[in-house]
């Protein structure tokens, strides 16, 4: 059986401090003081082929964020707090230079790099108007020019640099859709022609998988299919994707509206467009832009016009994600139940996280939907661990473990983060793991008005870390796709959201703490937003708690609790122990009556 997690080396091997030198020769080769790397391929996935893994090929970093920026004798690589400890082990830090971002803007560290100015090239598939345009304002009278290049210098020194993938395509089934893609089309259509314009580009794989109901599997953990698309204002629709994903089955899926081209004809496609043409200023590449201003084609700025409309999860989505929710929980209380069984020290990370990816296989999974972390100890302090061969540790009597995982069933996606003592309580970690544990209630209990943000939820789970001088460096809350990406755009629960909070979208809740050195602490829900009661002509929303997992009792100081945080908790846990219990045997069964008793 196939493992759906491996252990080896991601960054593909450790010449990096060759390979920056060999990039350096190919810029002056074209006459360019320095080159950026993103993380990003030409769809801004956060989760990359690994034909398009540039920089972790380039640096050793494998952070499903940030960039690097190589200058002749600099080469900086950009990197948030989720990434301050991981990217110190994985860089070569005689060559390469971790940059705090966004404390540190691009165009200031180039300011300094390049104090004469100069020519530094970028890949314009790689990188959105949005983010051109800022540097390029940021840039005004440094003397240093972007310059778009034809061909990416880290693709010409690459040897070996794997082909495309080309994944196995499939219809996902209409029971969870909900709606036929010619509907969601139609519906697309309507809204581009009452705007006036002729068409849209779709950059976003997702968006695309999402609008034609069907999914795929060109990138690890995400069932999505690689491709662009262009969407008429007649609801046909031209799909730019390798027609070797496609079998006589899925074109009749697909349709006659909707025309199946390679994605080597996506240029000379948008070059004979009618304007006006919908381009998407934060998603689309720039590259995209300059073909239709090359052409004289009117641009029409505005949003991924499937962005909000599959964020907004029906009735029938919603159906499917508790199901998965329902299957996962299972898997997760007999991981939990299994690991308070071993003894402590006789256990290492990667035995944890197969046992856990076998409990999800009894339950159907399809996939996990993204690669487990399973953070025991030190590890768990760094925020978006990844386990390998080499890190792998053993855990130990007082570590705490940090089990950040999920999985991808037909009906839904499913994200989900426990911590758990191990052997012996670390009583160090009671006061920040009950102040985590009173961010997620406060967030789960949120009652709001219609128009709010995330933005503006954000400091309802950080106010009890605050209080102790505490914090952490990550978002509080991502959406989350239905049987699609884990990690969805655009809604967030983050100081930076902006896009108001709607009834149907589905968000993660999940606040942290990590001490380096020590440990890490996190726990995460996924929340629906529902419509709840309000006076007469107010709209008022909150949330409904997807997740069915207990919440480990043991680090809980229970007398920081209000009265109503432990009614929640309590009744949580009764509503875990309720929807699980029949499916479980008679150990695991003891086990949830244990972990979800009432709080004392």
């Amino acid at each position: 059986m196939t493992p759906f997690q491996t252990f080896d080396d991601p960054a593909g091997g450790n010449d990096h401090p060759q390979r920056l030198s060999d990039l350096r020769a190919t810029l002056r080769d074209h006459d360019l003081a320095g080159f950026i790397v993103p993380r990003a391929d030409a769809h801004q996935g956060e989760y990359v082929a690994d034909a398009d893994a540039r920089l972790a090929w380039l640096t050793g970093f494998t952070g499903s964020a940030g960039f690097a920026i190589v200058t002749t004798d600099q080469a900086g690589v950009f990197i948030d707090g989720r990434y301050r400890v991981q990217v110190r082990s994985q860089i070569d830090a005689a060559h390469f230079t971790p940059v705090p971002w966004p404390e540190t803007r691009p165009s200031d560290w180039l300011r300094e790099a390049l104090p004469k100015g100069g020519r530094v090239g970028f890949d314009p598939w790689l990188h959105t108007r949005k983010e051109i345009e800022g540097m390029e304002r940021a840039l005004e009278g440094s003397n240093i020019g972007l310059i778009a290049v034809d061909a990416n210098p880290v693709d010409a020194i690459w040897p070996d640099r794997p082909d495309a993938p080309v994944g196995r395509t499939r219809a996902h089934p209409a029971e969870w859709a909900g709606e036929t893609a010619q509907d969601k089309r139609a519906r697309l259509a309507a809204e581009l022609k009452a705007e006036g314009q002729a068409a849209a580009l779709l950059s976003l794989p997702d968006s695309i998988s999402w609008l034609l109901n069907i999914r795929g599997s060109d990138v690890p953990k995400n069932p999505i299919v690689q491709s662009f698309a262009v969407l008429s204002d007649s609801g046909a629709m031209a799909l730019f994707a390798d027609p070797a994903k496609f079998d006589d089955d899925m074109r009749a899926h697909l349709g006659n509206q909707v025309t199946i081209l390679p994605p080597d004809a996506l240029s000379a496609a948008l070059t004979d467009l009618e304007g006006p043409v919908r381009l998407d200023p934060v998603t689309a590449p720039e590259a995209a832009f300059r073909i239709l201003e090359a052409a004289g084609t009117d641009i029409a700025r505005g949003s991924d016009p499937a962005i909000l409309p599959k964020a907004r999860k029906n009735t029938a989505e919603l159906l499917g994600m508790r199901k998965a929710h329902q299957q996962d929980g299972i898997a997760m209380v007999r991981l939990l139940s299994w690991l308070d069984r071993q003894a402590p020290g006789t256990l290492t990370e990667i035995d944890v996280v197969r046992q856990l990816e076998q409990f999800r296989r009894d339950q159907g999974i399809l996939d996990i939907s993204f690669d487990t972390i399973m953070g025991a100890g030190p590890n768990g302090a760094i925020v978006h661990y990844r386990v390998s061969q080499a890190s792998n540790r053993p855990i130990a009597d007082g570590d705490l473990l940090l089990i950040d995982s999920g999985g991808q069933y037909d009906c839904g996606t499913t994200d989900i983060t426990r911590t758990v003592p191990i052997g012996t309580i670390d009583r160090d970690a009671v006061a920040p793991f009950t102040a985590v544990l009173r961010g997620m209630i406060a967030l789960s209990r949120a009652r709001f008005p219609k128009g709010v943000t995330g933005g503006h939820l954000d400091a309802l789970a950080r106010q009890f870390l605050w209080a102790q001088g505490l914090d952490f460096d990550h978002g509080t809350g991502h959406g989350v796709g239905a049987a699609l990406c884990v990690h969805e755009g655009p809604i967030r629960v983050s100081r930076a959201s902006d896009i108001a909070l709607e009834a149907g979208m589905i968000l993660s809740n999940e606040p942290g703490y990590y001490r380096e050195g020590a440990f890490g602490i996190r726990l995460e829900n996924l929340i629906a937003i529902q419509p709840v009661e309000a006076e007469p002509g107010r709209q008022m929303l909150g949330f409904d708690t997807l997740t069915l997992c207990p919440i480990d009792q043991r680090l809980i100081d229970v007398a920081a609790l209000s009265g109503d945080e432990r009614d929640w908790l309590d009744g949580y846990h009764a509503q875990v122990r309720d929807a699980l219990s029949d499916a479980l045997d008679e150990t695991d069964r003891a086990w949830l009556e244990q972990a979800t008793r009432p709080l004392t």
